[in-house]
C-alpha cells in the first residue's frame, strides 16, 4: 500500500483552511466579548442604581470600553482584510455602541459569508490591492508580533486618553 503525500497550502492562501486566529474567528471572538462587557456594564449598573455599589460602574465601565476600542479596531482590521466597503465597516463599530448589537450583525456576516477567507499576505490582481491600505495590511499581517503589541499598545493609549478626558457620563 502506498500512501500520497499530503497537499500543501501556502501561508499565503487566502482560503487558508489551517486552525488559528482566521479573520472570522477574530471578529467574532470580540463580538462575543463585546456582548459579555455589555452584560457586565449593565449588571454593574444595577449594582450602582439598586445598592448603590459606585464603583460596579467604574470597573464595568473600563472593561467595557476597552473591549468596545478592541472590536472597533479589530472591524477595520478585519473589515480591510474581508475588502468591506467603508459602510460596512463603520457599521460593524456602529454595532457595539447597542446593547448586544454585534450579535445580530455578526450571524449576518456569517450568513452572507463576508467572514469567510484567511488573512491576506500577498496582493492579487485586484484592484484595491496596490492602495496603501491594502499595502500597509499585508506588512502588518507578515509581522503578527508587532501587529499585536501596536494593537495592543495603541488601545490601551487611546484608553488612557480617554480616560484622562473624563469617563461617559451615564445618570
Amino acid at each position: 500500500m502506498t500512501t500520497s503525500p499530503a497537499p500543501t497550502t501556502s501561508a499565503a492562501s487566502a482560503t487558508d483552511a489551517r486552525p488559528g486566529l482566521t479573520p472570522k474567528r477574530l471578529y467574532r471572538l470580540l463580538a462575543f466579548a463585546e456582548v459579555v462587557t455589555w452584560t457586565i456594564l449593565i449588571t454593574a449598573m444595577i449594582l450602582k442604581y439598586a445598592a448603590g455599589i459606585e464603583w460596579a460602574v467604574l470597573v464595568g465601565g473600563s472593561i467595557h470600553g476597552f473591549v468596545f476600542l478592541a472590536y472597533a479596531f479589530q472591524s477595520v482590521l478585519v473589515g480591510v482584510n474581508q475588502r468591506w466597503n467603508i459602510g460596512r465597516i463603520a457599521f460593524a463599530v456602529l454595532t457595539a455602541i447597542v446593547p448586544y448589537a454585534t450579535v445580530p450583525f455578526d450571524l449576518w456576516l456569517v450568513r452572507k459569508g463576508h467572514l469567510e477567507g484567511g488573512w491576506r499576505f500577498e496582493a492579487t490582481d485586484h484592484p484595491a490591492d496596490g492602495n496603501w491600505v491594502n499595502r500597509l495590511l499585508r506588512w502588518f499581517l507578515a509581522r503578527p508580533l508587532l501587529l499585536t503589541v501596536l494593537a495592543v499598545v495603541g488601545i490601551a493609549a487611546l484608553f488612557a486618553v480617554l480616560l484622562m478626558i473624563g469617563p461617559p457620563k451615564i445618570g
